[in-house]
């Protein structure tokens, strides 16, 4: 049959074939390697609870404000893609507000967190830590500045009736580093904070 085609045909088809074969292997292959070295990662760097899954270290999880019992995320710009309404950590619709620093909306919405915050939490003496009143590009950052944890601390205490130094110095306990050393900046990851003080880390 081959023999009957163009010679330019048979040897796309048989490019086509190798490509196929070599995509399949390959993507076998990385797979096989991301569970066995990264099996972690490659699922989604799961958290669970007494067997449930809670979460994720990589996705960040609205929680009320309302709610001072627990350390809260930075805030989110996400909508609901159905309907376009604020919705605060929208998994499926990871956005951010697009608004740049000339815009009069941002400046107001930052000044009005700003001031609610420092009603809230109070002031530190170097400002409010920016990632308190600021978005992150994505709208699902998992992760606060350890400035901005501190800052959330006494009043986390104070919720839970729990020694102020204990909760801050829970907060010192969770802060990862720079990746490499290098990269970024440190951070704490609001999922596991709040796991680790709903089991009693902090007294």
């Amino acid at each position: 049959m081959l023999s009957s085609l163009p010679r330019e045909i048979v040897i796309g088809i048989r490019v086509t074939i190798v490509f196929a074969i070599a995509t399949l292997v390959y993507g076998l292959a990385i797979t096989g390697v991301g569970q066995a070295v990264f099996h972690d990662q490659a699922n989604g760097s799961l958290v669970t609870k007494n067997g449930q899954v809670v979460g994720s270290k990589l996705i960040g999880q609205w929680i009320d404000p309302q709610n001072a019992k627990y350390f809260h995320p930075r805030p989110s710009a996400t909508v609901d893609p159905a309907t376009g309404s604020p919705l605060p950590y929208a998994g499926n619709n990871s956005t951010g507000s697009n608004l740049g620093p000339s815009s009069q909306t941002l400046v107001g919405r930052v000044a009005s967190s700003a001031r609610s915050n420092s009603a809230q939490y109070g002031t530190p003496n170097g400002g409010t830590p920016v990632d308190q009143v600021t978005t992150s590009f994505s709208g699902l950052d998992p992760d606060i500045t350890e400035a901005n944890a501190l800052n959330q601390a006494d009043s986390v205490a104070r919720a839970r009736n729990l020694d102020p130094a204990k909760v801050r110095a829970l907060v010192e306990k969770y802060v990862q580093g720079r990746i490499l050393w290098v990269f970024g900046e440190p951070h704490v990851n609001v999922l596991q904070l709040d796991m680790a003080l709903d089991a009693g880390e902090a007294g």
